[in-house]
């Protein structure tokens, strides 16, 4: 089933862009593989499916520390801001309450069976 809205985006690459963003945040892939609880090779080897996606380097390696890119920068600005407003949103909605931001959402599909 293709996404219709989300169609660039796999679940490799949105599994990758958390890795990213952990990376990101920390500016170091020890610490990004600490958090999320995987080897530093996982997390070389998440970062590498988005910058091939993208083809466009997202971290300079300068051995254990990683220096962000100006892509990568704009990458885990937008990133850092969608997952603080998605997360906003979840915590509102776990106490009951609706988002302010929220809107409504594009129509969804009907599954057809086959």
């Amino acid at each position: 089933m293709a996404h219709r809205y989300y169609s660039t985006l796999s679940l490799t690459v949105l599994t990758a862009l958390e890795v990213f963003d952990a990376s990101a945040r920390h500016l170091s892939l020890e610490l990004a593989a600490s958090e999320l609880n995987v080897t530093s090779g996982e997390i070389s080897r998440q970062i590498k499916v988005i910058e091939d996606e993208l083809a466009v380097p997202l971290f300079v390696r300068l051995g254990t520390d990683v220096v962000l890119t100006n892509a990568g920068k704009e990458l885990y600005t937008e990133l850092a801001s969608i997952f603080s407003m998605a997360s906003n949103v979840v915590t509102t909605i776990k106490r009951g309450g609706r988002s302010r931001t929220s809107q409504s959402p594009p129509p969804m599909c009907a599954r057809r069976s086959g």
